[in-house]
């Protein structure tokens, strides 16, 4: 029976069970080590989709199929969200079973006129994006990642940085022995964000009198990648912490990687949505881009994709009305797939004992996030949560209710909020983190194992 008492889940798995556990978080590892950015997370969402069966829902809508019970199928968002259907048994308007991720995460994106030289340096601008302690990018190995795309639409993909020969990139600190006026700024201003400038080269090119660094770099980028100059103004580059993810403490009991928050939860879900079969009523797996900065844009949650995207998937099923799609909506249960902040005990301060995720306890649910007086969230019904704490306890999930930190201290939200205005059932739930939006974050193997089993119930119960 899974308990909501924190007790430690280790010691009652069975030796299949840890097998499971550490074949996940294997797959759990490659992922976050080669998905660093919405794109390439996106690219093997699709990938991963199609081994299972999944079809392009556009070239099933072309090819004239109707859509019936166990068809799966997948629409990508300007490559930058995806979302997985599985047609369930009951009438669609009945409601789907929705687990919701984001697969942005913090990083420095490259600005559109970045290269310059300064003092025999050369640098490329950058912007952050996403909350984040400006502090800890500097002196870390940097990868580049993501795209350009040339006038006539070609596009170059970039990842430099990740292979054992590549270069990296750094930005760089003050050093002690001159630090005596950073050293009385606070946290906030120690590093500014303009200041977050990136590293890139020092050869100067032979013949150059002007510029000659800055020179030499775009010499080398237009010789090894056909990038110009000029490129950078059609391009989406992203700096990320270079490295694989790797197994945490003496005992590999947890992971430490990039990104985690939040692709530990759209993982999770990935993996529950194409290793569920013959679901009730429809599932479906969500995964979006712009979370970290208020799920705003094209490929935010915020945007009409999921609902423009259902309006289709119930077209191709032969039962569109503008009736059926709001009865489908409001009668939608959902489970924001975000991560929570876990305990740590040098920080203790910051939490409160009694409603916090620990490390090792299971599956973490947050009836409310927001800040203050819980501004911004999604609050969940008691009776949502009843129904989804019988259904644990049947499927042996180990979980554990949480609040994201000590009242006033903060806060926080996610994706929960904007789709409970359609009416629908949606709770916040998720893996702990440590350290969350600092460029190396942990999690508990242990949470990752059950979030996972957690999100399959969900679809099986709902």
């Amino acid at each position: 029976m899974a308990e909501t008492k924190k007790v430690p889940v280790w010691n009652q798995y069975s030796e299949e069970e840890k097998q499971a556990l550490e074949k996940l978080c294997t797959g759990y590892r490659e992922f976050l080590s080669t998905c660093k950015t919405e794109r390439e997370s996106v690219k093997e969402a699709v990938r991963q989709a199609r081994e299972a069966g999944y079809r392009d829902l556009k070239e099933v809508i072309a090819s004239g199929h109707k859509l019936e019970a166990g068809d799966k199928v997948y629409a990508v968002n300007m490559k930058k969200s995806i979302v997985l259907f599985q047609v369930g048994e009951a009438p669609i308007a009945y409601g789907m079973n929705i687990l919701g991720a984001h697969i942005d995460t913090c990083r420095l994106d490259v600005k559109q006129n970045p290269l310059y030289e300064d003092g025999g340096l050369a640098y490329l601008d950058t912007h952050y994006y996403g909350g984040i302690k400006k502090y800890q990018w500097v002196t870390l190995p940097l990868a580049l990642h993501g795209v350009v795309v040339k006038p006539d639409g070609k596009v170059i993909e970039v990842c430099i940085g990740e292979d054992e020969g590549d270069p990296v990139f750094c930005v760089t600190d003050l050093l002690i022995h001159l630090s005596q006026e950073q050293m009385k700024k606070n946290a906030a201003k120690v590093v500014e964000g303009e200041d977050l400038d990136i590293l890139v080269g020092n050869h100067p090119f032979a013949g150059e009198d002007k510029e000659a660094v800055k020179a030499g770099v775009l010499k080398l980028i237009k010789e090894k990648y056909d990038i110009d100059e000029e490129d950078f103004e059609s391009a989406e580059l992203a700096l990320v912490p270079a490295g694989k993810a790797r197994d945490l403490g003496f005992d590999r009991s947890m992971i430490l990687a990039y990104g985690q928050d939040d692709r530990v939860c759209a993982y999770t879900s990935l993996r529950a949505m194409l290793e569920t079969e013959h679901v009730r009523r429809t599932a479906c797996c969500l995964l979006v881009d712009k979370e970290e900065i208020g799920s705003v844009g094209a490929t935010g949650m915020q945007s009409h994709f999921f609902e423009n995207t259902v309006a289709e998937l119930l077209n191709a099923m032969g039962v569109y009305s503008e009736l059926t799609l709001r009865r489908t909506l409001a009668n939608s249960k959902m489970l924001s797939s975000d991560v929570s902040s876990a305990y740590d005990a040098l920080y203790a301060s910051a939490f409160d004992k009694k409603n916090v995720a620990y490390f090792g306890h299971g599956m973490v649910f947050n009836k409310f996030t927001g800040a203050r007086g819980k501004s911004g969230s999604n609050d969940a019904n008691a009776e949502y949560l009843a129904e989804l704490r019988r259904i644990l306890n049947k499927h042996q999930v180990h979980y554990q209710l949480a609040e994201l930190g000590r009242v006033d201290l903060g806060g926080g939200g996610t994706i929960a909020y904007i789709m409970s205005l359609y009416g629908m059932q949606v709770i916040d739930s998720g893996v702990g983190v440590i350290s969350m939006h600092s460029p190396w974050e942990a999690t508990s193997k242990v949470d990752i194992y059950e979030t996972r089993k957690g999100y399959t119930a969900f679809l099986l119960e709902a």
